[in-house]
């Protein structure tokens, strides 16, 4: 999968492919890196990127001709990519869109920088509007990491254990059960026993309740919309008859 970066700041995306999970699926050519660089296709002697906003204002906009030279430049090399400019005031990215977007051709991302670009650019030459959260960032570069590295997860062959993107957090509509590792005991802290049971089935039903737990206790607002299955409606009914017992008033106690 080929991923192209516009940017003002191409060096960013040094460190990023050279180390980890980035790296190896780098050297494996199951994907590609290329950052191009926006004042590359500026003109003048100091290749000036941007300028004041027509109206006035505070801060800097992102010139249209470099910016869509470098976008169509980017395109011309991967003509089946979908182009993709980050911003706050795009859509959420979460699990679910790395997941499709892994599925394509492969992706150029244009990382705005000062107030944004020039409006006639996201009209006519970006295909879609992504953010990473709430907020505002110096520039888009950081969000394009992020998506990125999220994405690359999902590509056949980049992780050592081809089920592991499916199990991570969000995969599902819930957070991933809690997890151990030796030493056994730490702290006076001892891992579960039925995680030593070697009991797979056992295993699984305690992890779904480990994720349950963790869900409702840190995101509850992603079970107030999920369709639990059997499973789950029947770990959640066995918590509200132990609550229920907990809370339960004595014998002659007023209500």
């Amino acid at each position: 999968m080929d991923f192209r970066v516009v940017t003002i700041f191409p060096g960013m995306f040094d460190a990023f492919a050279s180390h980890g999970i980035i790296r190896r699926a780098i050297e494996s050519g199951r994907i590609t890196i290329d950052a191009i660089n926006i004042r590359d296709f500026a003109e003048g002697r100091h290749r000036v990127t941007d300028d004041r906003p027509y109206g006035g204002g505070s801060g800097m906009v992102m010139k249209p001709e470099p910016l869509v030279r470098a976008i169509r430049s980017a395109r011309d090399l991967c003509p089946a990519s979908k182009t993709i400019l980050l911003s706050p005031q795009g859509r959420r990215f979460d699990q679910q869109e790395a997941r499709d977007l892994a599925n394509g051709r492969g992706v150029i991302f244009v990382c705005g920088r000062y107030e944004g670009v020039d409006e006639r650019v996201y009209e006519n030459y970006i295909d879609d509007e992504l953010s990473i959260g709430d907020y505002v960032l110096t520039g888009g570069e950081l969000a394009a990491m992020v998506v990125m590295d999220a994405v690359i997860r999902f590509i056949p062959g980049v992780l050592g254990n081809e089920d592991s993107p499916e199990s991570d957090s969000f995969s599902d509509g819930l957070l991933e059960y809690a997890h151990y590792t030796r030493p056994q005991l730490f702290e006076g802290e001892s891992v579960p026993e039925v995680l030593l049971s070697g009991h797979h089935g056992d295993v699984k039903r305690w992890r779904l309740e480990s994720s349950l737990v963790r869900t409702f206790l840190k995101r509850p607002d992603l079970m107030e919309k999920r369709e639990f299955t059997p499973e789950e409606k029947r770990i959640l009914q066995q918590w509200s008859r132990r609550i229920e017992s907990i809370i339960r008033p004595e014998a002659g106690e007023n209500e």
